[in-house]
């Protein structure tokens, strides 16, 4: 375990432990004596003295994007969910790379006519000609935050699961802003925490048995936000997890029945 890792786990436990007002006394002592590491005002910042991203595209140009290291994490793990009649939104990039032959059927849910692979067309936030209870699997990654009525999208991918069926869900806690409208063709209105999304699942989903998974620390966060590329980090800066720094929040929901 490295130096960072363990400091980090001691700080969460002196959290747990020690009382608010024995933190705050901790807190003024390091300032009065100069107690912090590295010193205030000591800190090298390098490449990361800007005011502009160094990637204004979230480094794609440079390899894969941070958020996308996590996004796959989550449906890696949860590979084995993802079968029978499955769909998933713009394409199936996802279904077809962590699917194999669990799948049996693919369906691509986009909201424009005409696009390429689509065989369902909807809006989900009123898409009452979609069948109930059709798909054992729906994958939706980092689209909720595109949608303004995210209520009425969730309540359709759970009247649209099978009872057995899962939804695994990925959307951004800490991003940049990807969509806005006037520039692109949809906007982008929300971002989520793990706690926003428990919530929610409870509301919409509870026949549901609900997982909430986060990904992230403060480094995959600053690389993510300049856009730097998962290549540019190790694997254990990318998976350290702090759960303060919520870059990707992963949700599992499996319909009981």
């Amino acid at each position: 375990m490295s130096d960072t890792s363990i400091r980090g786990r001691a700080i969460g436990l002196a959290k747990t432990i020690l009382p608010a007002g024995l933190r705050s006394w901790i807190v003024r002592q390091q300032r009065r004596h100069r107690l912090q590491w590295p010193r205030a005002g000591s800190v090298n910042f390098g490449d990361l003295r800007r005011v502009t991203p160094i990637s204004p595209i979230f480094g794609m140009e440079r390899g894969m994007a941070v958020d996308r290291h996590y996004i796959e994490s989550f449906l890696r793990s949860n590979a084995a969910h993802i079968r029978g009649r499955a769909l998933e939104l713009g394409d199936a990039y996802y279904i077809e790379k962590f699917g194999g032959g669990k799948v049996d059927h693919i369906d691509v849910l986009h909201v424009v006519a005409g696009s390429p692979g689509a065989t369902i067309i909807a809006d989900l936030t009123k898409a009452d000609h979609v069948p109930s209870h059709t798909f054992d699997c729906i994958i939706f990654t980092q689209s909720l935050q595109m949608i303004y009525d995210f209520r009425a999208a969730l309540h359709t991918l759970h009247r649209i699961l099978k009872p057995g069926g899962v939804l695994l869900l990925t959307t951004h806690g800490i991003s940049k802003i990807a969509r806005r409208l006037g520039r692109d063709a949809w906007g982008e209105y929300w971002h989520f925490t793990a706690q926003s999304m428990e919530a929610l699942f409870a509301e919409i989903f509870p026949d549901a048995d609900v997982e909430v998974t986060t990904y992230g620390n403060v480094l995959g966060a600053l690389g993510y936000l300049h856009g730097l590329a998962t290549e540019e980090l190790t694997a254990e800066e990318l998976d350290y997890h702090d759960p303060d720094f919520e870059v990707i929040i992963g949700v599992r929901a499996k319909i009981r029945g």
